[in-house]
């Protein structure tokens, strides 16, 4: 009885030794985040300005005896995703690297020898954090789609879904589609959970961005707004009027047609939230100039009290933060009225503490 006794405390002092350790926040612990009160925030360090900001506004436009009530149906947020809640710097947006291991590593595509030569050309650019030439640029993002024609949506989210099983390139213990930053995914927590609706407003595609968040972000596929695919029917030719085609469902497939990318950044971001949401949000969340539309959008003549928040990666320890682009971004943020958010001294964790840069 007295072994049986000490070999429990033993495996109770075993497990309670590995209690929170883990590589990072799996998919499953993300989407069991659950921040109703302010109380509940664990993932934010206990000074941050931003957390306070965000639970006085809460707080605040939440209360029917404020002057800056807010009614539950016009309690917009938008959140960008690359850089503000979901890593972009190991090494780069998730959809530009699935195309460097579409083109280069994927043993069932043969890509055209123009993307085989610019992937070649790009990738180590990317893993030094190298900026890509205009024409690269261009020819990468026409690339972005091509590599992926033929595909319906069912089997594009398909490889998404099987690229997300990579670890992320340069940091350790983190898989692809475990790379969220666990303060931003308690922030979007606590919106939804105090009757605001929130919306993904990203430059990244609409399918991949579905993908990215579904089963970890409790969000309507409706409320994603993103770049989008151009599709077409295996029945439609080269002189055939997509507005003319009758779609035979025996015969047919809707598939991605390999056509660029339609883009959702600066401005577009806008025009989308115009066009698929109908009312200005009163929150809004970026990280680059790629995210100052909405920014600005929602801080201009809004009828409600209104914020704009800019995620500086700054963090060199836990993070590829770049110390000249923070303070650039921070002065930024600063002069256009958007609140800064310090990833280095405001997040008490990013991805899981066991998540660390590898070299």
């Amino acid at each position: 009885m007295k072994k049986k006794l000490l070999a429990a405390i033993a495996a109770g002092l075993i497990a309670l030794g590995s209690f929170g350790v883990s590589d990072a926040a799996t998919r499953a612990e993300i989407a069991a985040i659950h921040v109703q009160n302010a109380s509940d925030f664990q993932y934010w360090n206990d000074d941050s300005p931003t957390k306070a900001k965000i639970i006085e506004f809460v707080e605040d436009v939440t209360n029917p005896y404020s002057a800056n009530y807010i009614p539950p149906e016009d309690r917009i947020a938008t959140f960008d995703m690359d850089g503000t809640f979901y890593c972009e710097t190991a090494p780069i947006y998730f959809q530009e690297i699935m195309f460097i291991h579409r083109v280069l590593e994927d043993p069932n595509y043969t890509a055209p020898k123009k993307y085989i030569d610019l992937a070649k050309k790009i990738k180590p650019k990317y893993y030094n954090h190298q900026k890509l030439t205009p024409a690269e640029d261009k020819l990468h993002l026409e690339g972005l789609t091509a590599v992926y024609a033929g595909m319906t949506d069912e089997e594009y989210r398909a490889y998404v879904r099987n690229f997300m099983n990579d670890n992320e390139s340069g940091l350790t213990n983190l898989k692809r589609g475990e790379a969220f930053y666990l303060p931003m995914v308690e922030i979007m927590s606590y919106l939804t959970n105090n009757g605001f609706q929130v919306y993904i407003d990203s430059a990244c595609g609409v399918s991949t961005t579905r993908e990215l968040v579904n089963g970890v972000i409790p969000i309507q596929f409706d409320r994603i707004l993103g770049s989008d695919f151009n599709y077409t029917s295996t029945g439609i030719t080269g002189k055939d009027n997509p507005h003319d085609h009758f779609y035979d469902r025996f015969k047919e497939k809707i598939v991605i047609s390999g056509k660029p990318l339609t883009d959702n950044a600066k401005t577009i971001k806008i025009f989308s939230i115009l066009n698929q949401i109908g009312k200005k949000p009163v929150l809004a969340f970026g990280n680059s100039t790629g995210d100052s539309g909405m920014l600005e959008y929602t801080l201009q003549d809004n009828k409600y009290r209104s914020m704009s928040f800019f995620v500086i990666c700054d963090d060199t320890t836990r993070e590829f933060g770049n110390p000249k682009r923070a303070a650039s971004d921070t002065a930024l943020a600063l002069k256009r009225g958007w609140n800064p958010i310090s990833m280095r001294d405001e997040f008490k964790t990013i991805y899981g503490d066991n998540v660390k840069l590898a070299n």
